[in-house]
């Protein structure tokens, strides 16, 4: 959870900076800077959870797939 807020803040800055480059308006790249980074932190904490899911399940097995070419009589 502390990866995602320190995302959070750093993207803030990001989006800010950015927004006023481009603009010049502080109320714009305040709004643009609030509403933007929590978007994406959500859209982040989910991408990190699927990403959870797909390392776990790339685990090999212990048995080979095909026990039974390895089967000595």
């Amino acid at each position: 959870m502390l990866k995602t807020l320190t995302f959070t803040v750093m993207h803030f800055c990001i989006a800010f900076g950015v927004t006023y480059a481009l603009t010049g308006s502080l109320a714009a790249s305040s709004l643009v800077a609030a509403i933007e980074p929590l978007c994406n932190s959500v859209g982040f904490y989910f991408h990190e959870k699927i990403w959870q899911r797909v390392e776990g399940r790339k685990k090999p097995s212990t048995q080979p797939k095909h026990a039974w070419l390895h089967h000595q009589a």
